[in-house]
């Protein structure tokens, strides 16, 4: 039997209201429901620990001789003959230049003749004297002769004596007509040839012997540095660094082979330029370092027995200068931290003020946090050094301060 219109039309009211009654219940439920809170933010962290380091300063600094001697003549003469090599090595001692010393040969044959006629004189006045001094004991001579004839026997002995000193002035005279070298080293090149004619102490000199092993390298350092120097060592923050090889850095910024010492600072500050002096022996067998080049020294000034390290992407600076690290606290919380950095240690900073031992600073995921927010951190394998974060350069130091190496760990 068909249904009637009345039946349907009830039927049809009823699936709406269920439909309607259904929709209510999921916007109920729905608007109940929270979206989960976002994970913490991940940083990682480097735990401060001190550590010793020793301090460096690279320098500025000049090569320069270890001796240096500029060969003159001592006498007039013509030159004979050139008897080194250019550039050569010579030895102290050996012929450089030979003049023309045949007046010089004359005039020390005439001092040896001369010598000679004295000698004689010498003798005949003491046979004389003897003589006479035989006839006196037996009242053959008078007194005065007697006294006359030793008289002539010491003026003769004295006529000997500058006879032989006259020798001596021709040898020596004679002898710097071959002109020698002073010192043992390198000679450059020559300023005269052969024909030319040189005088006693002229101001050019014949040539230059410079010697290069062992050689210095003189380097100029600022007094301000080494004010601020005293001040750590007195503070106690630092110790004077002693007998702490220097290394030698080429033109070309390559270290030298050979480690050198400190022997010399000077106590006199150049007042045009504010620095003094300090000089380096450094051993220079394959004669690689010359007089004139430009090198710098990286020397080692003090030691921190307790220094505390940051790395160079954990330490930012604002526009007026200041400098903060981000600090994890115990509770896992980021804390903003200003700092008084030193000075930079290869990628890290040497901090002053700050920072305390133990310390967690955050290094990388700077770009994702800020002071106050909850951090999940975690540390830096102490292997590796962290990179700088993508958001981060590495400061530039403040005031120019010298840097310095770590010591061991």
């Amino acid at each position: 039997m068909p249904s009637s219109p009345t039946s349907r039309n009830a039927s049809l009211f009823v699936l709406v209201a269920a439909t309607l009654a259904l929709a209510a219940c999921g916007k109920d439920s729905g608007s109940d429901a929270s979206p989960p809170a976002p994970p913490p933010p991940q940083v990682t962290v480097v735990t401060l620990e001190p550590r010793p380091v020793t301090l460096t300063r690279e320098l500025p600094g000049r090569v320069n001789p270890y001796l240096i001697a500029e060969v003159r003549p001592q006498v007039n003469g013509l030159v004979k003959q050139r008897l080194f090599t250019e550039g050569g090595e010579v030895e102290a001692g050996q012929a450089l230049y030979q003049l023309d010393d045949a007046t010089y040969k004359a005039e020390h044959a005439s001092a040896k003749a001369a010598l000679a006629r004295a000698k004689a004189s010498l003798e005949s006045a003491r046979l004389t004297a003897r003589r006479t001094a035989g006839l006196a004991k037996i009242d053959a001579v008078s007194k005065q002769q007697n006294e006359d004839a030793i008289a002539a026997l010491r003026l003769a002995e004295a006529d000997v004596a500058a006879a032989e000193a006259a020798v001596q002035a021709a040898e020596v005279t004679l002898g710097r007509a071959r002109i020698t070298a002073p010192i043992s080293g390198r000679i450059g090149k020559s300023s005269v040839t052969a024909g030319a004619l040189v005088t006693a102490n002229q101001a050019q000199p014949l040539a230059t012997i410079q010697q290069l092993d062992p050689i210095y390298v003189d380097l100029t350092q600022s007094s301000s540095e080494l004010l601020q120097l005293r001040r750590e060592v007195e503070a106690g923050l630092a110790t004077v660094a002693r007998d702490v090889p220097v290394t030698i850095l080429l033109e070309d910024g390559t270290p030298y082979a050979h480690p050198g010492k400190l022997t010399f600072a000077d106590v006199t500050v150049d007042p045009a330029t504010g620095s003094f002096l300090l000089r380096v022996e450094v051993p220079n067998p394959e004669k690689l370092l010359l007089p004139g080049m430009f090198v710098r020294a990286v020397v080692s000034n003090a030691q921190r027995p307790n220094a505390l390290l940051v790395p160079q992407q954990g330490i930012a600076r604002d526009p007026r200068g200041n400098t903060t690290a981000m600090v994890v606290d115990k509770e896992g919380k980021v804390e903003l931290r200003p700092v008084v950095v030193n000075r930079t240690i290869g990628a890290f900073w040497l901090v002053d003020q700050g920072l305390v031992a133990g310390d967690r600073v955050v290094v990388e995921g700077l770009q994702k946090i800020a002071p106050g927010v909850q951090v999940e951190a975690t540390e830096a394998p102490p292997d590796r050094e962290p990179g700088p974060a993508p958001d981060q350069q590495a400061p530039e130091p403040a005031n120019g301060q010298p840097k310095a190496e770590p010591g061991a760990r």
